[in-house]
């Protein structure tokens, strides 16, 4: 085996080692443990005894896994629950009903599972537990439009914001004020004590984003939403009843989203689970078990694919050619979640985009292999989490006719790397803790 086909072997070791660290069933028996009647989640201890009833809700990427865990922990304890999953992410669960539906694009399946998911917590009461289960993936999840605003309009919006490059906190953002239950609205519908277990898919683990916030105070307002359709050129673009909402919130005229001094969060607690920091330790003792000098850079990387794969390449070339900011064999890992800008009508995602803009800026150079993989296990409009490239990529693919920027440009990376076979295919994982990337040098020439 020749040292690229082992740094590219070393590489996918080490990411499954990030990803199974953030498996749902292990961040819920890492975090949640049962002692008789006494749950301990995080630091806080909740005497089950004390409550009539417990429900469970949830959405998300994760939340059906989550669910099947604690239903196993509680089992008939829990009185009723429904979650919301993507389609192909169901769990069998026994009390809990799992309920499949549309993602990144909310559809009606989603909407029918947030009503009764809604109709569940109007039926609480004051001495009753709501235990919600939120991962990523849960704005589209769990929707329910202002009333003036069809599903076929939120399909639209969420459409446009998802292509212009916005941060999730903006997008997440405008979501919160055209729903009916995102951005702390949920706690006002349940009079019960709520705790929510959350894997974090953003960066910081900011509640209020993850998700869109459903369970947490909200810091952002119309105008905030206004000025975020104006930065990405989508005011003019986005439907006639969306701007109304917003504008009369802007005005005054709408209900703002619930903010931190509302007295019904002081019966909510958040706790995170999981997150990318915890995959990216997982990633960095894999890598030292295998003999690497190991740096983690960061779990907060964000900017658009393109740039950010600009600096992996400079610090490929650095390390070649001084041994920082790791000495051969060296192992870079980062997490966090870059943007693309979509502007062509190709298949892919960040995590692909971002690794051949890699694979170019690292052409040529020897015993080096990147890797960017999405832990939720799709990467944009693709079924692939991303892909891993090395040195001579580039060539390989000029050996097949096909040139980089063509499909850099028209954001086709997806069947660039798939007429290589350089795709990572992990199927759905059942989790979200963002992106992990890793790079690898070896001793060669730079």
């Amino acid at each position: 085996m020749n040292t690229t086909n082992s740094l590219r072997k070393h590489a996918l070791e080490i990411f499954y080692a990030g990803l199974h660290a953030v498996k749902p069933d292990v961040c819920m028996q890492d975090h949640v443990h049962l002692t008789k009647n006494v749950l301990k989640i995080g630091n806080g201890n909740y005497d089950l005894g004390k409550y009539r009833n417990i429900f469970v809700t949830g959405f998300g990427k994760a939340s059906g896994s989550m669910a099947r865990a604690l239903e196993y922990m509680l089992m008939k304890r829990i009185k009723t629950g429904i979650v919301n999953v993507p389609y192909g992410y169901t769990a069998p669960c026994k009390i809990i009903r799992i309920n499949e539906a549309g993602h990144p694009i909310p559809d009606n399946a989603g909407i029918q599972g947030t009503r009764e998911i809604v109709q569940l917590l109007k039926e609480t009461q004051e001495d009753d537990l709501v235990i919600c289960l939120i991962s990523g993936g849960g704005s589209a999840l769990f929707e329910l439009p202002c009333e003036e605003i069809t599903l076929k309009e939120l399909q639209n919006v969420t459409g446009l914001l998802l292509k212009s490059g916005a941060r999730i906190d903006e997008i997440n953002a405008i979501r919160k004020h055209i729903s009916q239950v995102k951005g702390g609205r949920l706690v006002n519908i349940s009079k019960s004590e709520i705790v929510s277990l959350i894997l974090s898919d953003v960066a910081h683990d900011q509640v209020e984003t993850i998700a869109s916030g459903p369970t947490a105070p909200d810091s952002s307002t119309f105008s905030d939403c206004k000025r975020i359709l104006i930065k990405y050129g989508l005011l003019q673009k986005i439907p006639v009843s969306i701007m109304d909402r917003i504008q009369k919130g802007v005005d005054g005229k709408a209900e703002e989203t619930p903010k931190a001094t509302d007295k019904r969060f002081d019966r909510v607690s958040n706790i995170i689970i999981g997150n990318n920091r915890m995959a990216l330790n997982h990633c960095h003792k894999k890598a030292a078990a295998l003999g690497y000098h190991t740096c983690t850079l960061s779990s907060l990387i964000k900017g658009e694919a393109q740039e950010v794969a600009k600096v992996f390449g400079a610090i490929a070339r650095e390390i070649h050619q001084s041994g920082n900011p790791a000495k051969t064999p060296a192992c870079i890992i980062a997490g966090g979640e870059t943007t693309v800008t979509v502007k062509g009508d190709g298949i892919g995602g960040r995590n692909q985009e971002f690794t051949l803009a890699a694979a170019r800026e690292i052409d040529g150079l020897e015993n080096t292999v990147i890797l960017s993989a999405g832990t939720d296990g799709r990467d944009g409009n693709t079924d692939a989490a991303g892909a891993i490239a090395d040195g001579s990529t580039i060539t390989r693919a000029k050996y097949v006719n096909m040139d980089t920027e063509t499909y850099l440009n028209n954001n086709d990376t997806h069947t660039f790397f798939k007429n290589l076979h350089d795709l990572i295919n992990t199927g759905p994982t059942k989790t979200n803790v963002m992106d992990i990337m890793i790079l690898l040098v070896a001793s060669g020439t730079g």
